[in-house]
This record gives structure tokens, sequence and C-alpha cells, in this order.
């Protein structure tokens, strides 16, 4: 012992007790050297302990007495910190004996925690001293003493204190002796206040202080976890059995405490968390919502494995996927995410996922946004193990009832698709069909009605802009839209065909715009302006806000602004980036431009950014280095190819080469580019010399679609004149010489279509080589071979072959003029359609007998075709074995048939009056038949409902009504009475004619009930009163075929009537109805001789339509029946899957279904009348009937005949898919007949001769001239009438 150091304390220890009333600098001074002196001094040891304890404490006493008695409660800090520090050496130095009164310990001990309080300044010099004072108290344990001294309000001061001036950045050291302090304290005694005080601080958060002091609050528990598991388990034991007994505040928080003990310390926790399932159970729904949330936490920490440790809990979490409460739902699924994380591959993980699974269809819309975000979610967290099936229930999302789940949807498929872009482009996963289906469905909201943003205006700003990553590469991208275009569905190619096409149209629209606007100058203002008009009102169509776009484009055409016209044509330069460009013109007009807005989505609209020329080399680039290795793959490529060409063919340029190369090359698949070539012929330049010789070789030995594509490319690259002549010879001999006869054919038809005139000029040599070696042949004649799956013989597929090269000859591109006969053709047509052969007298061996099926389907697929141009050559004959396919005995005929009627009506590229099959088809004995023609039935009278009441609002079409699909009763009523199952004249069963009746009740039934068309009552009261003024005026004609078949035309008008005016639709009046009705005069005529209309009673027609009401409902159990002929067992539906074939037996009977056979029925007029601007129905040379609800008042007219009447309609080819309109002008005569017909491009048809006419008219809009008779009911008096009415019809 330091002898010096001990008389240094002891003689200071005297001066202060000597000193009554020392000053500051004398205290400071004085304990500073004591402080000094102590640090020298050390705990006395060895032989004379005792003597060097008595010896050191008689030289403390002085000092410990000076502390005692006044010191210890100074004021100042500098003096507080010094005797702390002094207290500190003296109980160093007596321990374990405490050197202070148990009454002094306290205050010393206050004074302690003090200055620990002022540990948070770490910036002060005495800073160190603090600290050390801490390191002497943690080393004397001596802390346990305030226990024995009951100092508890002192131990919680001084807890508290320590948790409030813990700092991240204290040193380790310090840290340890404060935890040491503390975990002194409670392994000797721990208590619920103390306790408290470290939960406290467990679950602070937020700042600096907060993350030391609960980082403290962590280490207390792990240290002393043995000592504090009893209380701890206890507290939340009771807080989560009966928290509302608890007394602590802390029992809000407990799930917070429970999570980070479990971090910590789980543990102390072995006996707690299997309470958590009652909490899950409990009928408190915000225990629920933090049960869920505490246990999604707890499911975070992998280590501890807690979904196989309390495997029950787990299974109750999962449960609350489902629990009744929304709010404890969307909990769950906020865990969802965190918890799959984890342990993407684990078993509870896939559990996890089919609990998410099920809430993408909740009922509830914020559960559903919640499961589509967390799905999106766990996608961009790992993609590899997100299922497929997750994905792509989620992709459903985007047809969701609620359209703030649809835009959310779309917005997180969007983020998920483009992460997953980037991570491909990455190589850390490969291209997947499941996310590829992500854009399919995004593409599907194009037939989003209920909300603008998806419609195709938006969706093209979304593939052009938010599609793929920005900085994803074009090589990636063009891989992407490969895939893309290998899983397309048909409706999803036609939402990106209809968006491209929008883009194509705008900026052609947009050239001739600029165009325009170069030459203004010079030009009639007004005039110009009107031009200005109608681009504007054309480009607006293309903005999600037309009017205002229109507003817009009318601001930009007055400002003086060269520039942006001059980048706007550069954007529409194919060979510039699009990109660039457009970054360039935003950055020339600014973004604080009045209308940058608008500018901004016109140069998105104006770009090539969605298919651009470097597309184009990227495709060529991977067929020409086949990289893709799957002919899938390289089939999508073409298609893609193809898309592009189709809209944007000027983006071939440059890549001529390529593409010819690719053509000559040995990949099968290289052929299918003949397409491309064949669309894109006209916009791009290739070496003709070497490409016309691989064209010309695949037209005459390529496959029929080959040569097809080759036909039209050579028209498309070639001067037509020279070229096609050429071809022409070649095709010619190579028919004579019977090499490869399929494609010769295909080549032929084709040409034809492409020039009349070379046609003609060798028709001598074709037409009569088919009429002669093809159909008058019988199948004992050998032809040359070839390939073919479909079952027919080769006799019977040329016999097809050459029909369609025949029905192609009279279907020319462009409404060419034609000069050859057609009457040869219908002979031909008529013989197919009723015995299965080309000509009569030819015998078809027994074998050959299956293949009269496919030869009556090409027949009817021919009229169908022919009818876009010819269907008032169209006999009733021939249009009565045509719908009669709709009831041929083989079941692919009549699927096939349908299928074909469905899609070109779906495309108003036929008259109206086609659909009358789908009325005979409903009673199919196969049930997805049948099902199909109620659909297809459906669908045309809601489309064709539609487009009728549009021109009827605009005025297009007032006064006219036979472009209403109520009108096609006329047709088929017609078709009924001359049907050969007919009831005989002396049959009174009221349910024969209920059966036979089945396709017009049907019918009758679907027109009055379209309610589903726009209008309150709209269509609904339009067809109504239509179909009882057609009943009306059949009523007051006679059958214009078989005068004997007018009784039961008037029997099928009653029946339709008595069945409409029991439908019990109110409020109608004769002022509703149109002015006359129109009815073909193929079919009927005035009744001059005043027949007997019907003879049946009013009850019998009544009783007809009652029995079919009655057993309406059991349709859908009972089979049709048809005659005597359907007594055999339903085919079933995979007979349809076969070839074409006479099936084993007929349709088998139904309750309530006609007898209808193909019988002498008689279809539409030589002329026709266009429906809904896109057809030719064959009434124009027509007996017209006004009629009035009230038969007994009709005033007698003294005007026996009028003047013809003219109805002029305009109609914009643009919108129609029609190929050809007609002018069609009749005499004035009372017996009307076609006089003259002119197309569009100037030809004048009679009888059945297309000739030239010296009137040329090339314009888009063609004008229809229809004249009319009229029949007016004078008390049963007809009385011809002739009416010219002049009107005008515009296709909106």
């Amino acid at each position: 012992m330091d002898e010096s150091a001990l008389q240094l304390v002891a003689k200071i220890g005297t001066q202060l007790r000597r000193q009554t009333r020392p000053n500051k600098d004398f205290i400071v001074k004085s304990l500073r050297e004591a402080a000094v002196a102590f640090a020298e001094l050390e705990q006395p040891s060895g032989t004379k302990k005792l003597e060097a304890t008595r010896k050191l404490e008689a030289a403390i006493n002085p000092l410990k007495e000076t502390i005692v008695n006044g010191l210890l409660r100074h004021k100042d800090k500098d003096v507080r910190l010094l005797v702390a520090i002094c207290a500190t050496e003296i109980m160093r130095l007596m321990a374990p004996e405490p050197p202070f009164e148990d009454r002094d310990l306290r205050d010393v001990f206050r004074l302690l925690v003090s200055v620990f309080a002022e540990l948070d300044d770490t910036s002060s010099s005495l800073f160190s001293k603090r600290a050390k004072i801490v390191e002497i108290v943690a080393k004397l344990k001596c802390c346990v003493i305030m226990l024995d001294i009951d100092c508890d309000d002192v131990v919680l001061d001084m807890f508290n204190t320590f948790f409030s001036v813990v700092r991240d950045h204290h040193q380790q050291t310090l840290i340890k002796d404060i935890l040491s302090i503390m975990a002194e304290i409670l392994n000797e005694e721990a208590s619920h206040p103390l306790l408290d005080v470290v939960f406290h601080n467990l679950v602070k958060e937020g700042t600096d202080t907060a993350s030391a002091s609960s980082q403290l609050a962590v280490s207390v528990i792990q240290t002393c976890a043995e000592k504090l598991e009893p209380l701890v388990c206890g507290f939340l034991t009771s807080c989560i059995l009966d928290r509302d007994a608890v007394g602590s505040e802390l029992k809000e928080f407990y799930h917070e405490i429970i999570f980070k003990i479990f971090e910590c310390a789980p543990q102390m926790l072995l006996t707690v968390i299997p309470n958590l399932t009652q909490e899950l159970l409990t009928d408190q729904v915000d225990v629920r919502i933090k049960a869920v949330k505490l246990i999604g936490k707890l499911f975070t920490l992998p280590e501890h494995h807690i979904s196989q440790k309390y495997h029950d809990l787990f299974i109750e979490f999962l449960k609350r996927f489902s629990d009744k409460s929304v709010e404890v739902r969307v909990s769950a699924l906020q865990c969802a995410k965190v918890c799959y994380v984890t342990n993407p591959s684990g078993e509870e993980s896939q559990k996890l996922l089919s609990s998410l699974e099920g809430r993408l269809l909740d009922f509830d819309d914020r559960v559903r946004t919640q499961a589509v975000t967390v799905t999106c979610d766990l996608a961009m967290s790992n993609l590899r193990y997100i299922p497929p099936k997750l994905i792509s229930q989620t992709t459903e999302r985007l047809r969701d009832k609620k359209i703030p789940i649809r835009k959310m949807a779309l917005q997180k498929l969007m983020e998920v698709y483009r992460f997953y872009c980037n991570k491909c482009s990455e190589g850390y996963i490969a291209i997947s069909d499941h996310f590829e289906q992500i854009p399919c469905k995004i593409l599907m909201l194009c037939y989003d009605k209920d909300c603008k943003e998806f419609r195709s205006q938006n969706m093209e700003l979304v593939l052009a802009e938010d599609l793929f990553p920005a900085v994803l590469s074009m090589e990636e991208r063009t891989r992407h839209w490969i895939h893309l275009f290998s899983v397309f569905t048909p409706l999803q190619l036609k939402a990106l065909n209809a968006i491209l096409s929008q883009k194509q149209r705008l900026q052609s629209e947009m050239r001739t715009y600029l165009e325009i606007k170069k030459k203004e100058k010079g030009n009639d203002p007004e005039d110009m302006q009107k031009r200005y008009k109608i681009l504007f009102l054309k480009m607006a169509v293309s903005f999600p806000d037309p009017s205002q776009a229109e507003e817009c484009f009318h601001k930009l055409n007055q400002m003086k602004a060269n520039n942006i016209f001059n980048s706007l044509a550069l954007l529409l330069d194919e060979s510039r980036d699009a990109r660039t460009t457009r970054d360039k013109f935003l950055h020339i007009i600014g973004e604080k431009h009045q209308h940058f807005e608008f500018l901004q989505t016109l140069s998105s609209k104006c770009s090539y950014n969605i298919f651009s020329s470097e597309h184009v080399r990227c495709i060529l680039d991977i067929l020409s280095s086949n990289t893709l290795g799957n002919k899938h793959l390289q089939a999508s490529c073409v298609r893609l190819l193809l898309a592009i060409s189709s809209f944007f063919p000027t983006l071939l340029r440059g890549s001529e080469t390529q593409l010819q190369m690719l053509l000559q090359g040995s990949n099968p698949i290289n052929l299918s580019l003949i397409e491309v070539l064949a669309q894109a012929g006209k916009h791009i330049s290739v070496n003709l010399s070497e490409i016309k010789p691989f064209l010309e070789r695949v037209c005459l030995e390529g496959t029929r679609p080959q040569a097809k594509y080759a036909v039209s490319a050579i028209a498309a690259l070639f001067d037509t004149s020279k070229q096609l002549s050429s071809l022409c010879k070649k095709l010619v001999e190579a028919l004579h010489s019977e090499q490869n006869i399929p494609t010769v054919l295909q080549s032929l038809g084709c040409l034809a279509q492409h020039s009349v005139s070379t046609f003609e000029s060798h028709d001598g040599m074709i037409t009569p080589y088919i009429y002669q070696n093809i159909f008058q042949v019988d199948s004992s004649d050998s032809k040359n071979s070839f390939n073919d799956a479909s079952g027919c013989s080769n006799s019977c597929k040329l016999k097809i072959y050459g029909l369609k090269t025949l029905v192609k000859s009279f279907l020319p591109h462009g409404g060419t003029r034609i000069k050859r006969q057609v009457n040869e053709l219908w002979d031909i047509l008529s013989t197919m359609l009723q015995k299965g052969e080309t000509v009569d007298g030819i015998t078809s061996c027994e074998s050959d007998k299956t293949c009269q099926p496919c030869i009556r389907l090409a027949a009817a697929k021919s009229v169908l075709r022919l009818s876009r141009k010819w269907d008032f050559h169209i006999s009733p004959r021939i249009f009565r074995f045509t719908i009669s396919m709709a009831k041929d005995d083989s079941p692919l005929v009549r699927r096939l048939f349908l299928d074909k009627t469905h899609k070109l009506l779906r495309g108003y590229a036929i008259p109206s009056r086609y659909a009358c099959a789908f009325a005979l088809a409903t009673s199919d004995c196969l049930k997805d038949l049948q099902d199909d023609s109620f659909k297809y039935m459906t669908e045309f009278i809601k489309d064709y409902s539609r487009e009728a009441q549009a021109h009827q609002i605009s005025g297009a079409q007032e006064g006219l009504m036979t472009s209403f699909p109520a009108y096609i009763v006329v047709f088929l009523i017609h078709l009924l009475a001359h049907d050969k199952g007919f009831p005989h004249e002396d049959c009174q069963d009221e349910e024969i004619y209920a059966q036979f009746c089945y396709p017009l009740f049907v019918l009758l039934r679907d027109l009055v009930n379209a309610s589903d068309v726009d209008g309150p009552r709209g269509i609904v009261k339009d067809s109504v009163l239509y179909l009882i003024f057609i009943f009306r005026a059949i009523k007051n004609a006679e059958d214009a075929i078989d005068v004997d078949k007018t009784p039961r035309l008037h029997l099928l008008a009653d029946i339709g009537y008595s069945f409409v005016m029991l439908t019990n639709h109110n409020g109608l009046s004769s002022s509703d109805g149109p002015g006359q009705i129109l009815l073909p005069s193929s079919l009927y005529k005035s009744n001059s001789r005043r027949l007997a209309r019907s003879c049946f009673d009013e009850y019998f027609v009544r009783r007809v339509v009652h029995i079919f009401k009655a057993n309406i409902s059991l349709l859908s159990s009972t089979l049709p029946k048809r005659g005597q002929k359907c007594q055999e067992n339903s085919t079933n539906s995979n007979v349809i899957k076969g070839n074409i074939g006479i099936s084993t037996g007929h349709r088998r009977k139904r309750a309530l279904s006609p007898s209808v056979s193909g019988s002498d029925r008689n279809g539409a007029s030589k002329k026709s009348e266009i429906s809904l601007g896109k057809e030719l129905v064959s009434s124009c040379d027509s007996v017209a009937t006004k009629s009035s609800l009230d038969d007994q008042n009709v005033k007698r007219k003294n005007d026996s005949l009028m003047e013809n009447v003219n109805v002029n309609r305009s109609i914009d080819e643009e919108h129609s898919n029609h190929p050809s309109t007609y002018k069609i002008t009749c005499n004035s005569s009372v017996d009307v007949q076609v006089v003259r017909l002119e197309t569009d491009s100037g030809e004048t048809l009679t009888d059945g001769l297309l000739a030239e006419s010296p009137k040329q008219n090339k314009r888009k809009k063609a004008s229809v001239d229809t004249s009319v008779s009229e029949v007016l009911d004078m008390n049963d008096d007809a009385v011809a009438r002739r009416t010219r009415r002049q009107k005008k019809l515009k296709y909106v």
C-alpha cells in the first residue's frame, strides 16, 4: 500500500472536515487530489491484511464523514461527480464490507444514479470518469445492496436511467458493465416493475435511443432468461387468456413483446406460443388481427421452424385466410409474403400459397386486391418457385367485376412482367409460358366495355411504353414477342390486331394531314377546314377522349410551329429510331407547353414503338441463325413477322436481301415467309430476276396455301399483266399435263382474283378442263394422288378444288369487271347441293358415296362466298339447298356449315337471310351443335339489332326495316312453307304443327326477348312491331313460287302473329311501326286473286302456340324429331372430329321440333338490298306491303300505281367487309323485274352476265338504288303500287 497516497487521503479528509463552509474551488481541488490518491491505493492483502485494513479505514474515515455529512447533497455537478468517484473508490477499497451506513448508502446510490444520467453526453470531457464509475460499480456488484436496504425506487430509477442514456455508439465495455449491473439485480430479485421497464424498452421503436435501449432490453432478457421466465410467461399468458384482468399498460403491446422475446430467447415462450391458438379463435376481431400479424411475423424466423414445432397453430393460422372478418383475411394476406419468402420451397409455403390462391376469388374487393398485390410481390421475390397456376389465377383478376381491382391488377402484373423480362435478360430464368400469359390476358382488357382506360386507345400506350423495361434490348423484346405469338389465342391476337390497326390508321391519317398542311397555301380556306375537320375526327378516335383530342388537333393546326410538324413527320419515318426521335420531339416542345400531354400521347401513337424495323431485323436474324431450335417457336416467329407486315409493311425495307435468302433456304418454315412477301411486296424492293423463278416454282410445285401467297406475291411485286400472263400459261400447261393439280388449281383461282383479264384470256383452256376432266369423271378415273388427311377420295378432292377455282374466278379483288357467264356454275352448285355430285348421270361407286357430304359442304360454302357479290343471282332453289346444310345427314357438315355461316355473318360479309340456318339447326340431335346454334342465333340477333338501332337513331335507315334481324322471318316462313315435312292439309293435330314450327318459335322467342340491347325497350319494341307488320304483310301476299303453298304461308303467319301477341307487349301502336313492309318478289307477290288465307280457326292457332309454350321446358331433356328418320341413338360429339361422312342415322325426335327436310323451298330474289350497310339482302325486286294493326280500317286508295322510288344508300367501304355493293334500277311496270344492275366500278349485270359499262366510279362509297313494289291491303283487295324513295345510308 502506498503510504504517501494514504496519508494524502487522510490529510484531505481532515482539511475538508475542518472547513465549515468550504468554497467550490477548494472542494474540487481537494477531491481531485483525493481521487488521484485513491487510484494509487489497493485493497489490503497478505499476512498483515487486518492491520492494513484498520490503517486504511482510519485514513479514509475523515473524508468519508465529510462526504456523508454534506458533500453527498452538494448541488454542483463537478463536485457531485468527484464525490461519486471518491465514494466508489471507498467502496472498492473497503469491499466486501459496506463502508457506509444503510441510511447513507441510499444517498450514495442516488448520487451514483444521478451521475449515470450524464452518460448520454459522450462528448463531455468527464464521460470517461463516469464510465469508470460504472465499471467499478459493476465489478463490485454493490448495487444488490440496494435490494437489502429497500431502495427499490432507486433500483427502478437506475434501470430507467440506463435505458434512457444507452446509445448505439457507446463502447461495448460500458454496455457490458451496465448490463452486468442490471443482470445482477434481476438475478438477485426480479420484480414486475423492473420487468415492465425492460418490456417498455423492448418494444420501443423509431429513434437511435430506442434502438439502443431495445437492444439493451434484449440483452437483459437473454442474460436473465431463466430468472425472468416465470414472470414473462405469467404476464403474457394472462394477456392472452384474460387481457382485461391485467393491470399493466403493457398489455396493449404484448404481441410485440412476444415477438421480440421469441427473437432473442424463444425457449422462454414454450408455454406461451400454443396459447395463441385461442386468440385465433376468439370472437374479438381486433385480437384475431393482432394474433394473425404476430404469428405471421413468427413464421418469418426460419431458424426457429415455428410452423413445424407448432403445427396446430400453423393450421389454425391458415384458416384465418378464410376468416369471416374481412380485416382478418386482409391481415393474413399481408403476412403471406414474409412467411413465404423465408422458405419458398417448404411444404408449409405451398399450403400458404394454396390459401392465398383461394383469396383471389374472395367475395370482398379489399381481400381480392390484397391477394393480387401479395401474389405479385411473391412472384417478384422469387420467380423460380412461384407456381404457374397462381400466376394464372392472378391474371384472371384482370377480368374482375370491379374496375379498381382490374386497374390494380394491370399495374401489378405489368410490374411482374417487367421484372421477369429483366431476369430473363440476366439469365436468371428462361422465358416461360405462364409469365408470357400476362400480356396475353392484358390484351383481353380491350374487350372490357365498362372502363374507358382499358379501351384499345389506352392499351396501345400500355404495349408501347409499359410492357417492357425501358432498358431491355431489342433482341430480348423480340424474343418475348415470339413467345407471345406462340401462346396467343385467336381473341388475344384479334385484340392486338385491333391495336395495330388503330395505330396504322392514325399514322396514315397523320401523313395525309401533314401533306395537306404543306400544300395549304393557295387552296380554298373553307375547303381546307372541311378536310381538316374530317381528318381530325378520324384521328381523334385513336385517343382515349376523342372530343378533347379533336379540339387539341384544331388548336395544333392553328399553331405556327413548323418544328412540331417536321418532328411529327420524322416520327412517321420507319427508318428512324422511335425512342430517340420521340425524346428529341418532347425536348423540343418542352414540358411547359400548353399541349404537352396531348403531344406526348400523339408522338407515342405516331412512333413505331410497338414494332419497328429493328424487330424485323431481329426476327430475320433469329430465323437465319436457327437458334430457336423449336418448330413451334419458328412458326410463331413467322406469325409475328406476318402481323408486322400486315399493318406496317414498310418496316421490311432494308431487310429484303435477308428475307430473300430465307425464302430460298432449305428450312421448310421459310416457305411460310411467302405470305410476308405477298403482304409487303408493294412496299419493298427485291431482286426480281432471282425471286420470280422461286415464286413460280411454288405456284406449280408447292402446297395449296403456299401457292395462294406465291400468286399474291407475284401480283404485288411484278407488273401483273405481263408476269401473271406468263405464269398463267405455265399453270395451264401443268393443268393439262396433270402435274400437281391441286396446287395448280389453287394458283389459277388466286390468279383469277388478281387479274381477271389474264384468266379470261386463258379461260377457254381452264374452265372446260375443269368441267370435263374433273367434274365429269367418275371414281374409276385415276388422278395423280396427293397426300391429305381429310378422308375424301382423290376424285372428290379434285372436284372440290376445281369448284373453288371457279368460285374464285367470279370473286375478283377490287370489283374488277367479269364478262363470263355464271349460269353454268349455278347449275353445278345446284347439283352438288342436291346429290353431292358435280354432274347428273355420273354414278359414284359405293365407297365414293362417303365423299358426297364433302362435296355438298363445299358447294354450300361456295354459295356463301358468292353471296357476297352475286346474291341477286342466287335462285330460291339454291338458297333453299344451301340452308338445308344445317340439317345435313353428316354431323361434321352441319358443324362446319354453321360455323362458317356464323363467321361470315359476324363479319357482315353475307346477307342476313342466311341466319335462317341457325333457326333450323336449333333442334339438332347433337347437344353441342344445338347449343352452338342457339348461341349463334342469339349473337346474330344481338349484333344486328344493335347495328340496326344505331342506324335508325342516326336517321340513316329511316323507314327501312330489312336491316333488322326480325326480317329473316320473311325467309324462314317461306322455307317452312315449302318444306316436304309440312303437315298434311288434312292434319288437325296441334302438337304436330307445334313440332314443325319449332324453328319459327325459337327465332321469334329470341327476337322478342332480345332485352340486352341498349335502350329501355329499344329493339325489343321494334322487333315486336316489325314482326306484327311482317305477318300482316305475308297475310296480304301469296306465294310467288307455288301459289298452292299460299295457305301454308298464311297459317305460319297466323301462328307467328299469335305467338308474338301472346308475349303481352303493351303500349304498341301502328304509328310506331314501319311505313311499309318490303317482301322479296322472288318469294311473294300481291294476293291479287284473293286467295283464302288459312283453313284453321284462331283457336287452333292458339293451341299450337300454347303447346310449344307448355313444352318449352322440356327442350333440354327431350331429343328432336325429324319426320320418321330419327329412331337411332344420337351420334356422340366425337363424330364431329372424324371425317365427313353419312352419319349412322338421322336426328332423333324431339317433342317440339319441326320435321324439316330438303324440300322445294324458295329463297331470295335476283335483286338485293343492303342490310346493316354490309350485306345484300335479296329483296330489291320486291313486293312492299303497307299494313295496319287493324285490318278492318284500311282506306281504299284511288291510285293503283305510283311512280318508282329509288332508295340510295351510301356505305363506307372502309368499315365494310363486303367486297362490292351495287346500284340496282328497276322499271316502273307492274310486273317487277331486274333490268339493270350496276356495280360501283361501272359494271352492268343483266341475266347473270357481268358486262362493261362506260360509267366509272372509283369512289370508296358505293351507292345502292333499290326499287320496290308496294301492295296495299284495301278491304282484302290488293292493289300493286310502285314507289320510289331516296335515302342515304352511311355506315356508322
